[in-house]
């Protein structure tokens, strides 16, 4: 049987409502359009993200149920917290965006990721718009973990994370949500739920809460300076 899938216009950059996304596969709701500002911020802001490979057109999703942290609910392991102690981490916030943004693509492989440079560009340039923002992890002033997503009031968009030490990724969600729950952060959506997510503690909520959330919360105001650049301490 035929599928219809909507086609973006190429001017406007409305979508079609979440609740129509196709159940297989999961969320997928509609192809085309571009990665301009004005749209990447219009989808988060309803929902909804792109997620497409190199040679595709662009695909854009909203998935249920749909993967969360609750940030003032996060508790980091005691392994974590003594493996933190003794490694020599350093966490930063939005000190390298563009170079986490670039290797979260490097570190998965060109077959493997759906950052396309397309999609590299677009979020450096949401990151010099003040939309996107990075955690990093460094060691010996090298990156070795980080994560970067896109705010929506007080919603955390989370994109991707990477990780070429030991708990690197894990330590830069840690220190990411006791921040952003001290500045008023109250969700962090992680799209899609996979087994890491799951073992940092993701739990999953269906469409219908998740929307009526994020349409409370998406013009909320975080607390003044939540994305200053900085060095993040527990």
């Amino acid at each position: 049987m035929a599928i219809y899938l909507p086609e973006l216009d190429p001017v406007n950059t409305h979508f079609p409502v979440a609740e129509t996304a196709l159940d297989d596969p999961n969320g997928l709701l509609a192809f085309g359009g571009d990665l301009r500002p004005e749209r990447l911020v219009s989808a988060y802001r309803q929902g909804i993200f792109p997620w497409y490979s190199e040679g595709e057109p662009i695909l854009w999703w909203s998935p249920a149920p749909r993967a969360v942290f609750l940030p003032d609910k996060f508790r980091p392991s005691k392994s974590l917290r003594k493996f933190f102690r003794k490694s020599g981490y350093q966490v930063t916030l939005n000190q390298a965006c563009h170079d986490v943004i670039r290797q979260c693509a490097d570190s998965r492989g060109p077959t493997e990721t759906w950052i396309t440079a397309d999609m590299m560009q677009a979020y450096q340039l949401m990151h010099n718009l003040g939309h996107c923002h990075s955690v990093e992890v460094w060691l010996n002033g090298n990156l070795v973990g980080g994560l970067y997503g896109v705010q929506v009031g007080t919603v955390f968009c989370g994109e991707s994370m990477f990780s070429l030490a030991d708990n690197a990724s894990k330590i830069a969600l840690w220190f990411f949500c006791q921040h952003f729950s001290a500045h008023g952060g109250t969700l962090i959506d992680c799209q899609i739920m996979n087994d890491h997510l799951a073992s940092l503690g993701a739990v999953e909520i269906e469409r219908s809460p998740f929307m009526q959330f994020l349409q409370l919360q998406r013009d909320a105001i975080l607390e003044e300076g939540c994305y200053q650049p900085r060095e993040l301490h527990q």
